[in-house]
């Protein structure tokens, strides 16, 4: 109950300084609605007649898997703001599992990255982006294990960066590339070899696909992997995340 109860305390502490951040709030939202609403909307305006899908749909499901993994990612940056102000070490002396406080601010991350998925499915209806009930939940399972996915990422980047003033640096070279290398905004199942290998290795691939498996159906054309498959990488990828980073984090720690 005690591992538990540390989980639990960590992820709330997350999820209200989420609240209070307001600004962080309007930016999280404002981004992806630009993405979908902007880019997506000419896409299919653009390009719509000539492609057999629907390039609004396809953006919107890609922005939505993203948003969620990448916002989960990031929260992790907490962890580097708690180490400088001396926050992280009270807490690793404390008698629970590293893996529990690592896993306590990953569900808090992911707590704070779901309301984030509402809005922009809230913003996919006013588009009129057909969701279907069973849609809707087989993306809202894909959505919770997206942001877990997320946040075990965001611990193996972090556990030998330094500062937040580092992560702030280091991350928009993690990330970027995986927007394209995804296939968030483009198709990507007829890539040049090295994209292809490259594509294979960028995590966010699996979280994407995972999510328009959920859209689309395992039979889509669109779906570059069963369900099945990205489900056996993301819990290959989040074990030997969290396992791996956990270690490094740790020995951070007491090396300072």
């Amino acid at each position: 109950m005690s591992e538990a109860s540390a989980i639990l305390a960590l992820a709330h502490r997350d999820f209200i300084k989420l609240l209070r951040d307001r600004q962080r709030m309007v930016a999280d939202f404002a981004f992806p609605l630009i993405f979908i609403g902007i880019l997506g909307t000419s896409l299919q305006a653009g390009f719509g007649g000539n492609s057999n899908i629907n390039l609004l749909d396809y953006v919107f499901t890609g922005v939505l898997a993203q948003t969620v993994w990448q916002s989960s990612a990031l929260g992790l940056i907490s962890l580097l703001a708690d180490r400088e102000q001396d926050f992280s070490q009270e807490i690793f002396v404390s008698p629970i599992s590293r893996y529990s406080i690592i896993l306590g601010k990953i569900l808090g991350e992911s707590l704070v990255a779901l309301p984030q998925a509402l809005g922009i499915i809230v913003f996919g209806f006013i588009l009129q982006i057909h969701i279907g009930p069973d849609q809707l939940a087989r993306m809202a399972l894909a959505l919770i294990v997206i942001a877990l996915f997320g946040g075990a990422f965001g611990v193996i980047v972090l556990a030998n960066l330094s500062s937040q003033r580092a992560a702030n640096q280091i991350f928009p070279f993690v990330l970027l590339p995986q927007f394209f290398l995804a296939g968030i905004f483009n198709p990507i199942q007829n890539l040049p070899l090295p994209l292809d290998i490259l594509s294979h290795i960028a995590p966010m691939r699996y979280a994407v696909d995972l999510l328009r498996d959920a859209y689309y159906g395992s039979t889509s054309r669109i779906v570059l992997s069963d369900a099945t498959t990205n489900l056996a990488i993301i819990g290959g990828l989040f074990v030997a995340f969290m396992v791996v980073g956990t270690f490094l984090f740790v020995r951070a720690e007491r090396n300072r």
